[in-house]
């Protein structure tokens, strides 16, 4: 079984690498009752992408913060949107294209963090993706972190760092690029683990049916498309960078000194820093 069909993707989508240069900023704060950790960061939108997170439904733009569990983002036709995790994941949705987090939770992160390469605290990620093509950037994943991307199709459990999956009603494509990734179809036990290079792809003819998987090497007139879905995310990586830290003036908790969420932006140093805030962008 051979795929041809590569990803949609437009030249407009791929973001220019910046240099890793970090600057300190204000924090976000958490709404109470939330989890300061779980959220995300939007760092472009090409086109039309929206989010809905239960409680209202609206428009994603460039530069802000939302929380993550319970969200679902979705992209329009000939729309894209590249967004980081506050794991530090990179995550980029091509056009028409649904995610929906069911459950994003991230321990409070490690007081000691200095490397940004290096997840800040163990993460439980659920993703279930109906319809669409996402590139996913990892950091390096520490011990009892765990991410699966669910489709219609298959179960894809994601160990780090670098994969793109592609579905519809009736097949998934998941290529691995780097990294350990392990492909289950929703009937199978066991799975498939994927080596760097490698393409899973599982179909099932009708809604009853037992899905089917077939392991081949990415396709060569794939493999530009899905390196541009994942250097897009991992390009999305390197704008922000998550940060734990106290506040003695948290007005939403009784404690003097909680936690909270500093997002520093990642600039040349010719550009003034963007200080990001859960109400928008100040500069």
């Amino acid at each position: 079984m051979k795929v041809t069909k590569r990803f949609p993707l437009s030249a407009a989508t791929v973001l220019a690498v910046v240099f890793f240069c970090a600057v300190a900023t204000p924090s976000i704060r958490a709404d109470p009752g939330t989890n300061p950790t779980s959220k995300f960061f939007v760092a472009e939108v090409d086109g039309t992408a929206t989010y809905n997170d239960g409680d209202k439904l609206d428009d994603l733009t460039n530069k802000t913060v939302h929380t993550a569990q319970g969200t679902t983002i979705e992209t329009k036709a000939k729309s894209s949107n590249a967004m980081v995790m506050s794991n530090g994941v990179g995550v980029f949705l091509g056009p028409d294209t649904r995610a929906e987090y069911n459950k994003f939770t991230q321990e409070p992160f490690s007081a000691s963090r200095n490397d940004p390469e290096v997840e800040p605290s163990v993460s439980q990620t659920a993703c279930s993706v109906p319809h669409g093509s996402v590139g996913l950037c990892t950091s390096k994943m520490v011990a009892g972190s765990n991410m699966v991307y669910n489709t219609p199709n298959a179960s894809i459990n994601i160990r780090g760092r670098k994969v793109a999956i592609q579905t519809s009603d009736n097949t998934t494509v998941v290529s691995a690029i780097e990294g350990e990734v392990t492909v289950r179809g929703d009937q199978l036990t066991g799975g498939e683990n994927l080596k760097p290079g490698q393409q899973a792809i599982i179909t099932r003819t009708s809604p009853t049916s037992p899905p089917q998987i077939t392991i081949q090497p990415i396709p060569d007139n794939q493999k530009a498309a899905i390196n541009d879905m994942v250097d897009s995310a991992c390009a999305a990586r390197k704008t922000v960078y998550f940060e734990e830290a106290k506040s003695k003036d948290n007005v939403f908790t009784k404690d003097p000194n909680p936690p909270e969420i500093v997002v520093k932006q990642v600039v040349q140093p010719t550009v003034n820093p963007v200080i990001v805030q859960s109400g928008g962008v100040i500069f």
